[in-house]
């Protein structure tokens, strides 16, 4: 049951207790119930926007940065991965498998503010060994979301 909810919500965060209630055939008294629930139990985290920020005329720089980390004793690399996520120009922080250990996705207003933020404070946390910083160029969809539509293949038919 609140699998479908999460999953509503997931796909559109604006859908009502009502609508889902329609969609599922909870009660909507129940659709709320869980909702709240979900919130108190940080399930639900937060309802998300995702903006085309090309057409909101409203610069903005991302890069994806590997991190290579050097384990701290008893904590592993959970408290270098609280340390970076807490930055605000973080916006997801991910430890992952292979050549470096965490991927952090940051924006900035242009490339200067990102090399900065990498330069005098990601590179200066102990146990950061080393960065690889990777300027996005565009970006085609975000969250399961095409950022542009669907645009029409120009190429000249190959004809044997």
């Amino acid at each position: 049951m609140l699998k479908d909810i999460l999953k509503i919500l997931e796909n559109d965060a604006r859908a009502t207790p009502k609508q889902i209630s329609d969609m599922t055939g909870m009660p909507q008294a129940e659709v709320v119930r869980l909702i709240k629930q979900a919130w108190q139990d940080r399930v639900i985290l937060k309802y998300k926007a995702i903006v085309n920020w090309d057409k909101a005329e409203n610069e903005h720089v991302f890069a994806l940065i590997e991190v290579k980390l050097e384990p701290q004793k008893d904590v592993g690399f959970d408290s270098i991965a609280e340390r970076i996520y807490r930055f605000p120009q973080a916006r997801s922080v991910y430890l992952v498998s292979g050549t470096y250990d965490l991927f952090v996705l940051v924006v900035g207003k242009n490339n200067h503010e990102i090399a900065n933020f990498v330069s005098q404070k990601l590179s200066h946390i102990d146990g950061v060994k080393a960065t690889n910083t990777q300027f996005i160029l565009k970006r085609y969809k975000e969250d399961g979301e095409a950022i542009e539509g669907m645009e029409e293949v120009k190429r000249q038919p190959v004809v044997l």
